[in-house]
């Protein structure tokens, strides 16, 4: 996105506040729905005065420069899509690459995502199982797993990372900030440790008592749990409970 209202239109688009981003700095954002469902997360990075660059899951590209251009109107600002390269560095705050680093908290350890670039010599491939992993042990939530139209930003712990609540108005800010003052969400994003070692479809139901309390979104293997999930859980149940998965139990991780 490049132009003199770039920075003013994106602000009255997205969840944070971008309009006062030094250039080279980044931040979180949500893009949402007028009833705050998300349509998209993302970085997004102030590459220049008047320019930005918003890095998204490639699955969402399309859909946020339709969203963005359907709703400029007058703004004097071009958006349109770029295809860019990126990896993650685990371990890392910043290189010096002579790229742009994004710092990313969605693996529980220091981090930083690579824009074109070139990973350092010293860096070790990290298969995506073991990323996913760490994603799921940090209680990330990802587009197309725990994040779709049934899901509010509140519900997927988004509103420290991504949600300014002192910026102005944006698609669904009436619904966020009227959950976030005055209720709480019905329910959230737990970690769970599934006995054996098979990875559950993504839905399948947890109950507690008889009770479907909850539903599985994502899983991987783990060296010392068997398999780790991601599961949205009822608010009302105990953070101690075992769960069931089918005939499996389902314990919950308090990290």
């Amino acid at each position: 996105m490049n132009g003199p209202d770039a920075a003013s239109y994106l602000n009255r688009m997205v969840s944070n506040e971008v309009e006062g981003l030094d250039v080279g700095a980044s931040c979180e954002a949500l893009l949402l729905t007028p009833k705050a469902r998300v349509i998209a997360t993302m970085v997004v990075w102030r590459r220049g005065a008047d320019a930005f660059l918003l890095l998204t899951e490639p699955s969402a590209g399309e859909r946020v420069a339709r969203e963005l251009l359907r709703s400029r109107f007058a703004a004097k600002c071009e958006i349109a899509l770029e295809e860019h390269a990126s990896l993650v560095v685990l371990g890392a705050t910043e290189l010096a690459t002579g790229r742009h680093t994004v710092p990313t908290l969605d693996y529980g350890v220091p981090a930083v995502e690579l824009v074109d670039a070139e990973p350092p010599d010293e860096a070790l491939l990290v298969e995506e199982p073991e990323l996913e992993r760490l994603r799921i042990l940090a209680r990330t939530p990802r587009l197309g797993r725990e994040l779709d139209d049934r899901v509010m930003p509140a519900e997927a712990g988004l509103e420290e990372r991504a949600i300014s609540f002192t910026k102005g108005c944006y698609p669904g800010q009436e619904p966020v900030a009227r959950l976030h003052y005055r209720g709480h969400p019905n329910r959230g994003l737990r970690v769970l440790a599934l006995d054996g070692d098979e990875l559950p479809a993504y839905d399948t139901e947890l109950s507690l008592g008889g009770k479907v309390v909850g539903r599985v979104t994502s899983a991987a293997p783990d060296p010392e749990h068997g398999v780790v999930a991601l599961a949205y859980v009822r608010r009302e149940v105990p953070d101690d409970a075992t769960l069931e998965l089918a005939d499996r139990a389902a314990r919950q991780l308090r990290l």
